[in-house]
């Protein structure tokens, strides 16, 4: 089952049929408990707005209220801790990031307000002030105010490799900018958590052509989703949930950077492919 938040309100899929939620706002339908068993309970009184031709007609946006943050998770593959030694080497940085991925507790920051997130087909930034910039693919956590984990979501952390790497202190103004989040396209809500063996993959084309791509297991992160959940809620309530990118392990050579104009193409088998170009 899939949630898809649309101009025409919150849109529930499920077995190739469509249905408009009765609930007025985006929070109502994904902040709840047991919401796979919710939209099960909530599709019996509801009838099909369509099939797939009338769901290609609706304009979809970012997967997000406007009373939710985004926050992320950092250094939680080996990928990613090696590339972040790498380049805070020169600046005397990388041995936080070593400590860090061994540490009990993890590393959490805020990434994104609604406003700066950039839903499916909508165009993501690169800073004008950074030389080397990456997407991050990272399988997304939708939490609700009870810190339960409701439903699985696409995160594209958009990231200035040049300014993290000269000093770490940096990390906000690599990570937080208008439109430095891609979310989307929509909401998974399994009756069970995702399988290990799921696969994260990215494709970057450039006029056409492939420039970078790779692939990943979750299974190959070394924290616990819950864990990660567990140490963003110890001091922070978020009353209409949260949403959490969880690290990624996907991290292109360092002769490469994001221009403008590239197609960045992330998928995550069932939740589906969100897809953005850098301007």
């Amino acid at each position: 089952m899939k949630l898809f938040r649309t101009a025409d309100g919150t849109v529930i899929e499920h077995e190739q049929q469509y249905y408009l939620s009765l609930q007025p706002h985006w929070e109502s339908v994904v902040n709840r408990s047991q919401l796979h068993e919710r939209l099960q309970s909530e599709l019996r009184s509801l009838s099909p707005a369509g099939g797939p031709a009338w769901f290609a007609q609706q304009v979809l946006l970012p997967p997000i209220g406007s009373r939710q943050e985004v926050w992320a998770a950092g250094v939680t593959y080996l990928r990613s801790r090696d590339a972040r030694m790498e380049e805070a080497k020169n600046a005397g940085g990388d041995t936080f990031y070593d400590k860090v991925y061994v540490a009990e507790r993890p590393e959490l920051f805020f990434k994104a307000t609604p406003a700066r997130v950039s839903g499916p087909g909508q165009p993501v930034r690169i800073r004008r002030d950074s030389t080397w910039d990456v997407p991050e693919p990272e399988l997304t956590l939708v939490i609700n105010a009870q810190a339960e984990i409701v439903g699985y979501t696409i995160g594209n952390d958009m990231s200035s490799r040049s300014i993290e790497g000269e000093n770490p202190l940096y990390l906000p103004q690599a990570k937080s900018y208008d439109r430095c989040a891609g979310l989307g396209p929509g909401v998974y809500v399994p009756e069970q958590p995702l399988p290990p063996t799921t696969l994260i993959s990215l494709a970057i084309q450039r006029a056409g052509q492939t420039v970078f791509s790779g692939e990943i297991e979750i299974g190959q992160m070394k924290r616990q989703l819950t864990e990660l959940v567990s140490f963003l809620f110890r001091e922070c309530s978020f009353p209409h949930g949260v949403l959490l990118m969880t690290g990624t392990g996907i991290v292109p050579p360092d002769t490469f950077t994001l221009h403008r104009g590239d197609e960045v193409r992330i998928t995550i088998g069932p939740i589906g492919t969100l897809v953005n170009v850098v301007e």
